[in-house]
């Protein structure tokens, strides 16, 4: 599973590092220099009926160009669509190569007709001495100067946005199947895209899904603007055969270390991570935090809840001392936002992670997985927006939240650490929490679940203006990870959101 996950991240790291290329501005229709099929009609009704027709037959599996093997992630990089081929006002396409062997079919949409974007060599430039363009594997959105872009489909059926800062970061992916057990992993794929453009910088993409156990008809409308990229989307899947673990909405990122965790990274900057954090909000209004880590072995943390209101993978360090990065720009790195639309019941937000020592090995990923689970057979829809941006969704002025974590040695400063034990210390800040001192009656309550406490304190920072720290002795059962479930509180009202850390023993 691993191996499958190393390619396709190592495919979309290639589109944020690739040479900029700089692109002149496209009239709505195709350029002279495309030569599309003839027109065929097209709605969403129809596609649907597409993924219907296909789940009934059997699984066959994405075509491979074996001879792709050759162009490796530097040799792609020399294989350059021209600007002078630009589809619907900023479309590009990219190449096949090493991590993306699977051509995909590409169709642009215009008044209630699709048209086919056929594969030419004469679509791209391959620098001489290197290999010629086998195909495409996928697209992505220009920036309305045509200098970068901002929307980008590749590989399974993953995408990403450049978010607000225009910087890739995590990743987004239409379905996740059997995600963390072991061997079962399956990564359907999108096989086809139709393109409609509905705006300066707003797309509407159409995609197939098909997969050994799902097939899907996918609506994703996107829109940029100074705030990030909003989209709504709407899933339609059909299940050839029972899903163990369906995942809906995945989110997948990257966390080798943090402030918390510095000796787990090799690397001499400060922090390396797409993300730093897993935030929640409860179909009961509860705000939790679950604070990223690089895990010593394969870990699957679960959320029940009914209804929720969103979640996602967060990047809420922005400041550019901390990561010292001037190249990949973690502090850019978006936040990535889902929040269902209508009904999605009874179920639990599920997050996985396993180990990594590189920051180009995607180690994270988190989901929706539905309490019933899929039967062969089976139609589903879900729909929900995902917002890619700076702003953090979860903050409100009513509690504070998170904003660094530890963990360390157990035990008083200066003195023996304390054997089979842990200290985790969690600072909040918030302007809830504005002239409380030692004396205004705010404690902590922790609660740990396969583990003891053994110490516990609450007291605001020193010089640090609405800033509090909270810090706890634990000890985990065995090798744990123990649960430690934490948050501020004064008498019976809570102050802050609740942070959710797993405790490890070295």
């Amino acid at each position: 599973m691993h191996a499958n996950r190393r390619e396709l991240v190592a495919a979309f790291a290639a589109l944020g590092l690739a040479p900029a290329i700089a692109v002149r501005a496209a009239a709505q229709a195709a350029p002279a220099g495309v030569k599309l099929g003839k027109p065929e009609p097209f709605s969403w009704d129809t596609l649907q009926s597409r993924a219907e027709s296909l789940a009934r037959r059997p699984y066959r599996p994405q075509a491979k160009v074996e001879a792709a093997a050759a162009i490796d992630y530097d040799a792609v990089g020399t294989i350059r669509y021209r600007d002078d081929q630009t589809l619907a006002g900023g479309i590009r396409l990219f190449p096949l190569g090493r991590y993306a062997p699977n051509p995909v079919g590409i169709h642009i949409v215009e008044g209630g007709t699709a048209r086919t974007v056929p594969f030419s060599p004469s679509l791209f430039t391959a620098e001489a001495g290197h290999a010629p363009p086998l195909g495409i594997a996928g697209f992505r959105a220009m920036t309305a100067d045509g200098k970068s872009d901002w929307l980008a489909f590749q590989g399974a059926s993953y995408f990403r946005t450049a978010g607000a800062q225009d910087q890739y970061g995590l990743s987004a992916r239409g379905i996740a199947i059997d995600t963390g057990i072991d061997g079962r992993e399956e990564f359907p794929a999108f096989t086809d895209f139709w393109i409609e453009r509905t705006g300066a910088q707003s797309y509407t993409v159409y995609a197939l899904l098909d997969g050994p156990s799902v097939t899907g008809a996918y609506r994703i409308e996107s829109a940029k603007d100074a705030d990030g990229v909003e989209q709504r989307i709407s899933a339609v899947l059909f299940f050839r055969r029972d899903v163990e673990r369906l995942g809906i909405a995945p989110a997948t990122s990257m966390f080798w270390y943090g402030e918390g965790n510095r000796a787990g990274g090799s690397d001499w900057r400060p922090e390396i991570h797409d993300s730093d954090g897993l935030a929640l909000l409860t179909g009961a209004g509860e705000r939790l935090w679950r604070p990223l880590v690089n895990p010593p072995r394969p870990t699957l943390d679960s959320f029940a809840d009914t209804n929720p209101r969103g979640f996602g993978l967060l990047q809420r360090d922005q400041a550019f001392d901390h990561y010292q990065d001037d190249g990949a720009f973690y502090d850019r790195r978006a936040n990535l936002w889902v929040q269902p639309q209508g009904d999605w019941g009874r179920g639990q937000v599920m997050l996985y992670a396993f180990p990594t020592n590189s920051e180009t090995v995607d180690n994270i990923v988190a989901f929706w997985n539905p309490a019933d689970a899929p039967k062969a057979g089976q139609k589903q829809q879900f729909d929900y927006r995902l917002s890619w941006g700076s702003t953090d969704p979860t903050i409100v002025p009513a509690a504070a939240h998170a904003v660094d974590s530890w963990t360390g040695a157990a035990g008083r400063p200066g003195a023996e650490p304390t054997p089979g034990a842990r200290k985790v210390v969690v600072d909040f800040i918030g302007p809830v929490l504005a002239g409380l001192d030692r004396q205004s009656g705010v404690t902590a309550e922790i609660g740990v679940s396969r583990g003891k406490l053994l110490t516990q304190a609450a007291y605001p920072v020193v010089g640090q203006a609405n800033r509090w720290r909270v810090t706890a002795d634990i000890a985990p059962e065995g090798q744990g990870p123990a649960d430690v479930r934490l948050f501020l509180k004064r008498g019976d009202t809570a102050l802050t959101e609740t942070v959710l850390m797993p405790v490890f023993l070295p």
